[in-house]
């Protein structure tokens, strides 16, 4: 998903196309990999003085619902990251910087077989650990 989507998608659910609204977007568009409320707030801070983490939450947790960002827990903390919506696949996640990197293999074929009589309505698969910069760092 890009901005012009993102964007696109709220205005469809009758939400106003505003400037907080696009900054946070773009601070995903722009983003690799995953990305905290805390760096989010840091980011528009710097144009926003005073910006209330409430205000974030509230946006983070409005564009997970629209599928418009996605969400993993990393750490013991929410991380968000613009969905892909290209094609279907996974992520491995490093757990230092928060990169991602796709995974085009598919775990639930398997899944499928073993789960018989059983109506499967979503998964996530991730994969955590450390991208070849954070090992060396």
């Amino acid at each position: 998903m890009n901005l012009q989507n993102a964007m696109e998608v709220l205005r469809k659910n009758g939400y106003k196309s505003t400037g907080r609204r696009k900054d946070i977007l773009t601070f995903f568009e722009k983003a690799d990999g995953y990305r905290t409320a805390k760096e989010l707030h840091q980011f528009m801070e710097d144009k926003y003085e005073g910006i209330s983490f409430d205000t974030v939450y509230r946006n983070l947790h409005l564009y997970d619902e629209m599928k418009i960002l996605e969400s993993t827990e990393l750490n013991g903390e929410k991380h968000f990251r613009m969905k892909c919506a290209t094609h279907h696949h996974h992520h491995f996640i490093c757990s230092r910087c928060g990169k991602t990197k796709e995974i085009n293999i598919c775990p639930m074929d398997e899944v499928e077989n073993k789960l018989e009589n059983y109506m499967i309505e979503d998964h996530k698969f991730e994969i955590y650990g450390l991208c070849p910069e954070c090992q060396v760092a």
